[in-house]
């Protein structure tokens, strides 16, 4: 039998000090293992409703399944008319940050101050939600706020009123979505009436940090309290639908596909 000295001399068996290494092991991990139990666990940033999750899952459906999922769970028509159209093919998702004009004849240099306050407090993710009273030939935005937008990443602007300097918009690349492509300028004939505010924007109400989401369909508005709720059912409804496509062509029938998949 191989014997050992402790560092004080006393002699031990081998055997017999692997026997209370082992025990003592033992018990520490028994310890770290309670401890973690009773320890606070730290919160998850990938919390399935947090922020950044959901905007990748909405940038991945598409905005017919969303405006369909809402009405589902809701009831109410949450898409902008036919009139809100993209300045070129665009998708993205993001916040709504809300600003508001208000039709006023002036010479105030400051009348339009805070519009261009409201473009330097966002920043990734923010979508501009312009509201322009009664402006459809009113450019809200042109090629130097959309500039300022891109240059803080902004998913994009929505515009209920015209644009302008689409060519240099189109060359950055920013998205824009507005009811027409005018020359004209807002300032002496506007006056910024409030930023992130709730807004009626192509007759559908917006607030701020509500979702917004856009494609070549046009725009839809999501609640951000329901956000979660209506991003898992238009998933599954862009899983049906594109499921089904392969499907109708097989058997060369939309009624057997409806059929199967309940989806249309």
């Amino acid at each position: 039998m191989t014997k050992s000295l402790t560092a004080g001399g006393i002699e031990r068996t081998g055997p017999r000090l692997t026997v209370v290494v082992v025990f003592l092991s033992l018990l520490l991990l028994i310890m770290a293992g309670v401890a973690s139990v009773w320890a606070p666990r730290a919160f998850s940033a990938a919390a399935p409703n947090d922020e950044a999750t959901l905007l990748d899952g909405y940038r991945h459906v598409e905005v017919a399944s969303v405006s369909d999922a809402i009405e589902r769970v809701s009831g109410q028509r949450m898409y902008m008319s036919h009139r809100m159209r993209p300045i070129f093919s665009s998708k993205f998702a993001g916040v709504a940050l809300t600003v508001q004009l208000k039709k006023e004849e002036n010479r105030d240099p400051g009348a339009l101050q805070g519009m261009l306050a409201a473009i330097d407090q966002g920043g990734p993710n923010s979508v501009y939600v312009m509201v322009v009273e009664n402006g459809e030939d009113i450019a809200g935005i042109g090629g130097l706020m959309g500039t300022a937008m891109a240059a803080r990443n902004f998913s994009g602007a929505v515009i209920d009123g015209g644009v302008r300097d689409v060519g240099y918009l189109q060359k950055i690349g920013f998205p824009v979505f507005a009811l027409g492509i005018v020359p004209s300028t807002s300032i002496n004939h506007y006056r910024f009436a409030g930023t992130n505010i709730p807004v009626v924007c192509d007759g559908v109400a917006v607030n701020a940090g509500d979702f917004i989401v856009a494609d070549r369909d046009g725009v839809v508005v999501v609640p951000r309290a329901r956000a979660a709720e209506v991003l898992t059912i238009a998933q599954e409804m862009d899983f049906k639908e594109h499921s089904m496509y392969g499907y109708i062509e097989k058997l060369k029938s939309i009624e057997e596909a409806v059929k199967k998949f309940g989806r249309l």
